[in-house]
């Protein structure tokens, strides 16, 4: 399936590749070699610009005690941090990359209620800069599970990403692995949650959105 985010996207990128392979055909066709090499080129882009708007089918396990991966891609922080938007105070952060070649739909990591919601615009500095989850363009979002437990998660732009798509607000009721957004060529997902949660994934592990069970409440 392909995502909803990409429609326009895919369509602007048939046209362009129309256009380029009408180029070659007008300019090189004469050498074989050469308009052989453009058109495979030309048909490279148009399948990885497809390919990054996939939106697989994924089977969620429901479970109020598991925090789910948000999205595809691998672990690239797991520590205690100082959480300075909405807690205020230490958190267990896990951040996952999302690289070009990585599924982008971004799933709710639990089932509840969300408290707080908050875009920021930004800079867009590479998205394993310690910094980008401060400065960079970036969405928070928090929700209360059934237990009452907050969890946080941020949508962070990359050097690359620079459109963040969201489909919740506050007081929406989300359920776990249900898509809440999207973020476009290159980015990471932070979330936060209680100190002392189980961690049930590693530095460099990949993982699969709304599948993954990245952490456990007691």
């Amino acid at each position: 399936m392909i995502h909803r985010e990409g429609y326009t996207i895919i369509a602007g990128t048939l046209v362009i590749a129309g256009i380029l392979g009408w180029l070659v055909q007008h300019y090189l066709g004469q050498y074989k070699i050469w308009s052989g090499l453009s058109y495979v080129l030309i048909l490279a882009f148009v399948v990885l610009i497809v390919q990054f708007f996939r939106n697989p089918s994924r089977q969620t396990v429901i479970n109020p005690k598991h925090v789910i991966a948000p999205a595809d891609g691998k672990m690239v922080i797991i520590e205690e941090v100082e959480e300075p938007e909405y807690f205020k105070g230490k958190r267990l952060q896990l951040s996952i990359f999302m690289s070009p070649v990585n599924v982008h739909v971004n799933r709710n990591p639990v089932t509840g209620v969300v408290k707080y919601f908050k875009y920021h615009p930004g800079d867009y500095l590479v998205a394993w800069h310690p910094k980008s989850s401060t400065l960079n363009e970036r969405t928070t979002v928090v929700v209360e599970n059934e237990a009452g437990i907050p969890v946080l998660y941020r949508q962070i732009a990359g050097a690359l990403a620079r459109r963040i798509r969201w489909y919740i607000k506050e007081g929406d009721k989300v359920k776990q692995g249900e898509e809440y957004g999207f973020i476009k060529f290159g980015s990471r997902i932070d979330i936060y949650l209680p100190p002392g949660t189980k961690v049930n994934v590693n530095i460099d592990e990949k993982v699969r959105g709304g599948e993954t069970v990245l952490a456990t409440f007691d």
